[in-house]
């Protein structure tokens, strides 16, 4: 990888092997190229779909009374050697933390999205602002939501 921008810093990585990580599912958006991609997800943006991969759908049970989740992905296509970046959209420079740039050095993405539906092993979601085809590492109901949208229903006896 050898695009960098002035004033940018980027330094020697070996390919990580310090960490297993098992993608549950992957992410389908409108998008496949960085450069079309959203810079934020919108509420108000297109519905994407996520596939949960089998064994992981019955920890699915619940989230539709959610109105809104977490998404945790693994930012594929992303490099991961910048410590100092000067983003497209700006004349300044920043530290890599001090950015929610998808170039890191552990490329994880999050983001806030409401929940449209769920069908079986598919969420229905909005506020997207990943790749088609980024693999899924994890879902969390809103952290700011702790308890369901709607009391769930008891369980039968």
């Amino acid at each position: 990888m050898s695009d960098v921008r002035p004033h940018e810093i980027m330094v020697p990585t070996t390919a990580p092997d310090d960490a297993r990580l098992r993608f549950i599912g992957k992410i389908h958006t409108p998008w496949s190229d960085r450069k079309d991609c959203p810079r934020q997800g919108k509420i108000d943006g297109p519905e994407c779909r996520i596939e949960i991969f089998e064994p992981w759908v019955p920890a699915l049970k619940g989230i539709e009374d959610y109105d809104r989740i977490e998404i945790l992905y693994w930012l594929d296509k992303a490099r991961r050697d910048l410590v100092v970046q000067n983003p497209g959209h700006s004349d300044s420079v920043f530290g890599t933390f001090a950015l929610r740039s998808p170039v890191r050095p552990n490329p994880i993405g999050t983001v806030l999205a409401k929940l449209v539906s769920v069908d079986g092993a598919t969420l229905v979601v909005r506020g997207l602002d990943c790749l088609d085809g980024t693999p899924l590492l994890d879902l969390k109901p809103d952290r700011c939501a702790f308890s369901p949208k709607a009391s769930p229903k008891p369980a039968a006896t």
